[in-house]
């Protein structure tokens, strides 16, 4: 599980071109929206893709997206229990 939130941290870096931060300066259970990392919902449109892509993994409802979203560890645990591939 902690290798898949590395990469998850990784992942939400690269996607969302958040150019100086690294993997370490994103807490597991910090909100990603709002107070916490400051994210928007262009920015969750992006981690709806990264799951699709990298992961198999289709959020249909914007209300079950949300609480995936989260933070970093629900998107973990999410992807543990649904991943595609």
């Amino acid at each position: 599980m902690e290798d898949l939130k590395v990469t998850l941290k990784q992942q939400i870096i690269e996607s969302l071109n958040l150019q100086g931060m690294k993997p370490e300066d994103i807490d597991d259970n910090a909100p990603l929206f709002g107070d916490g990392l400051g994210l928007d919902s262009i920015d969750s449109l992006e981690l709806m893709v990264l799951l699709e892509r990298n992961y198999g993994i289709k959020i249909e409802d914007a209300r079950e997206g949300r609480n995936i979203l989260a933070s970093v560890q629900t998107m973990a645990d999410y992807i543990q229990a649904n991943r595609k591939f």
